[in-house]
């Protein structure tokens, strides 16, 4: 596991621009809402899911997206999914529940595990991520963490994920 300090000594090596927000711990969306309000750019929340098949996932939305979840499936590629629990969380990415974030793929094995990325977020010029720990966010471009993801890797896949209408 290769943790925080890999991750921004990778940051470094590949010369990609972050900015470092310290804040207080955020378990959930809603908690985060208050800490988001002063971070400019567009705000993340995570998905750990395993499949009918075993194979598990990291789906990352805008924050405000109340994904569809019976329709999810089809987009990435799965036939049903569940929430993933949080020793398989720990065991494959080195993070707890309220820390989720696709820069912890930076401790994944290549192929343990699936990052999807919004198709829209990875094209924003800033995503707000958590750098593996809930007590802070990196807010970097889109593209910047398809090439992390790359670096360590993994294929990324990239989709418009399908949000739930607002009745």
């Amino acid at each position: 596991m290769r943790g925080e300090a890999g991750l921004l000594a990778d940051l470094g090596t590949l010369a990609i621009p972050f900015a470092a927000h310290e804040h207080d711990a955020v378990f959930t969306v809603a908690e985060s809402d208050a800490v988001n309000a002063d971070i400019p750019g567009a705000h993340t929340k995570n998905l750990f899911l395993k499949d009918n098949g075993g194979a598990f996932w990291l789906v990352t939305v805008p924050s405000e997206a109340r994904v569809d979840l019976k329709a999810l499936p089809a987009a990435i590629g799965s036939k049903r999914v569940s929430f993933g629990k949080a020793d398989d969380m720990d065991r494959l990415l080195g993070i707890a529940p309220g820390s989720v974030t696709p820069l912890a793929a930076i401790n994944a094995v290549p192929g343990s595990i699936t990052v999807v990325l919004d198709q829209g977020l990875a094209a924003a010029d800033r995503v707000n991520v958590h750098p593996l720990r809930n007590t802070a966010t990196l807010g970097l471009s889109g593209g910047s963490i398809l090439d992390l993801l790359r670096h360590w890797g993994h294929d990324p896949v990239i989709v418009p994920i399908p949000v739930q209408e607002i009745a």
